[in-house]
């Protein structure tokens, strides 16, 4: 769960048409398509693969077959050389234009310009208000619209920093319910009082924590039933760490 972020690489200059890449690697000819969109996210858009799948391939990944014609047919390349490296780039000289992506209307009718909003991947994991709940599958579910200008300007947080996750207990009820879904920011891991999704052995736990003299931590619940105890903050990084802290829920009423 230490881990739980996508990095999205940066584009290579657009200041012209794309040309051969010194690499014959298929993530290579991919990454050279990405100057003739306006984002990543235009280029899963216009081709229909998921954001996220495009980015695994964009790092590394082997498309599948249905996957390379979708994608070359949204970049007007030549199949077989995006999937080779074999042959012209395209048939035609015709420069690689820019693809718009489709025009996105809320449930009155009215425009959305998507670039308002970033796209916070939602995994299938529970922090704990109980017991714990493992976390050795980190799968991303879908993603979660979130406000860009709330984002940085009230969070104060890096998009790429951020996940959500659900709870799961009741040892915060009152604060943190059962199936509340938890925004996190894993770029901040300095612990400070506040609640935070801390992970002990391989579960997740989300708690209320307050540094103590001596270099303790101390960890507790919003249900009294449930007993507060303490961390070494040697043990961080160990058998302990501090996942993220918690910047917003929601909840289903």
């Amino acid at each position: 769960m230490d881990a739980i972020m996508m990095e999205i690489p940066h584009s290579a200059d657009a200041s012209g048409p794309p040309t051969e890449p010194e690499s014959s690697g298929f993530h290579a000819r991919l990454n050279l398509l990405l100057p003739g969109f306006k984002s990543v996210r235009a280029f899963a858009t216009a081709s229909g693969v998921s954001q996220t799948g495009l980015q695994r391939l964009l790092n590394g990944g082997e498309p599948t077959l249905s996957t390379l014609v979708a994608l070359a047919r949204a970049a007007q390349v030549s199949i077989e050389w995006l999937a080779t490296g074999d042959g012209p780039m395209r048939h035609d000289a015709t420069p690689l234009a820019p693809v718009a992506a489709p025009v996105c209307y809320d449930t009155l009718g009215n425009p959305v310009d998507l670039d308002e909003f970033v796209f916070i991947p939602r995994f299938n994991l529970q922090a704990s208000a109980g017991y714990g709940s493992s976390s050795e599958a980190e799968k991303p579910l879908f993603s979660m619209a979130f406000r860009r200008y709330w984002v940085n300007n009230y969070l104060h947080a890096n998009p790429r920093d951020l996940s959500v996750i659900s709870v799961k207990g009741d040892s915060m009820e009152g604060v943190l319910n059962e199936r509340d879904v938890i925004l996190l920011n894993h770029a901040d891991t300095q612990p400070r009082h506040g609640l935070y999704v801390l992970r002990i052995n391989n579960d997740l736990v989300v708690k209320r924590i307050q540094p103590l003299p001596g270099g303790r931590l101390q960890v507790s619940s919003a249900n009294e039933s449930y007993l507060p105890f303490e961390l070494d903050l040697g043990q961080i990084g160990q058998d302990v760490a501090i996942v993220g802290r918690v910047l917003w829920f929601g909840r289903q009423i």
